[in-house]
């Protein structure tokens, strides 16, 4: 009950709700780090241990189709733990789908990278199957602008999917630096002044050789710096910026990090894709959970990092992932709730950082 109590104080220093809501928010938090899936029925088992599995399971139900849940104060939360560089956060934006029966499930997730992971800060439920539109991200980006301002936004970076005149224009107008991958046979300008496909300006390269250009070229109707990298015979990474094209690549390969992200919330972590929710609202809702629910894991998997260094293999990598290092220990202090209380202690002062 300690740890019960001591979870709900530290999260009500950034959620303001109502407790019938904030302890139901500890204990989905506390059974999904036991469970490690999003099923309802496997969550039930682990929800509160003193009362009956369906009871567990109506409690579950209740909350996704009845209660309200302030995302905006589940992004406060994210800001709040994760440390703002210098020069700003770092954006990475990308979809996550899959498909439950006939219905395909499509999200569109804003992420701030940090330290080798993407953590979700603004979301949305694509109501279709296939890419995003300018409308749709321009949304999505003015949720952030407006509960962080565009100050604290270094750059965003995207994928080819992520392209448009429409979308160069409005990035340019709110003053947000870009890093898009651009697809190879878009036409840009030339120094004479006419068109050729983008990869014609990097044919030449080496596997694994890069080249800045000089001077801007018109890319979908904007001056841009062009970047590419040859990745093998048949394949470039071209990127497009319009400014800081030195730190391009640099900054574009953070964006993977929003991968790691997915892998968190699918397959290798919470198993997302299990869930059988098909209602928007209703899955908007178990996202903003389980964004509590990782990144509290990961701060407290960096943590436990700089107290002793995960080991590194031959391949450079480390032996087990921040997210996973914190994610073991959490569970084991659940289970085993005398064994480490300093940890705990320590854990939870993670959680109360603002």
């Amino acid at each position: 009950m300690s740890q019960t109590n001591d979870l709900k104080a530290a999260l009500k220093t950034h959620f303001q709700w109502h407790g019938a809501r904030l302890a139901f928010l500890v204990l989905f938090i506390q059974a999904l780090y036991r469970v490690k899936t999003v099923n309802l029925v496997e969550l039930a088992t682990a929800l509160n241990p003193k009362v009956k599995q369906n009871s567990n399971q109506r409690r579950l139900q209740r909350f996704f189709t009845e209660y309200a849940l302030d995302e905006d104060s589940v992004a406060r939360f994210v800001v709040a733990l994760i440390p703002k560089p210098d020069e700003g956060y770092t954006l990475s934006m990308d979809r996550t789908t899959w498909q439950f029966g006939q219905m395909w499930l499509n999200f569109l997730v804003l992420s701030i990278c940090h330290n080798g992971v993407a953590i979700p800060v603004c979301w949305m439920m694509l109501p279709k199957q296939g890419n995003s539109n300018t409308l749709e991200r321009i949304a999505l980006l003015e949720i952030f602008i407006s509960l962080f301002g565009r100050r604290c936004i270094n750059c965003l970076a995207g994928d080819r999917e992520f392209i448009g005149n429409a979308w160069f224009t409005y990035l340019k107008s709110e003053g947000i630096s870009l890093r898009q991958r651009i697809k190879r046979n878009f036409q840009v300008s030339t120094q004479n002044g006419s068109t050729i496909k983008a990869v014609a300006l990097f044919q030449h390269l080496a596997v694994g050789q890069t080249l800045i250009l000089n001077d801007k070229r018109t890319v979908l109707g904007h001056d841009l710096y062009l970047i590419g990298m040859r990745l093998s015979a048949t394949e470039w990474l071209i990127l497009a910026t319009d400014q800081r094209p030195e730190t391009a690549l640099e900054d574009y390969a953070r964006r993977w990090e929003i991968e790691t992200l997915f892998g968190i919330l699918k397959s290798r972590g919470f198993r997302l894709e299990e869930t059988h929710l098909t209602d928007p609202e209703r899955l908007s809702k178990l996202f903003a959970l389980l964004c509590i629910a990782t990144l509290w894991a990961f701060t407290l998997g960096e943590w436990l990092h700089q107290q002793q260094p995960i080991p590194i293999k031959k391949h450079g990598r480390l032996a087990k992932s921040l997210f996973r290092n914190g994610l073991d220990s959490l569970r084991t202090l659940l289970f085993f709730p005398q064994q480490n209380r300093q940890l705990f202690k320590q854990a939870i002062n993670l959680l109360s950082c603002t």
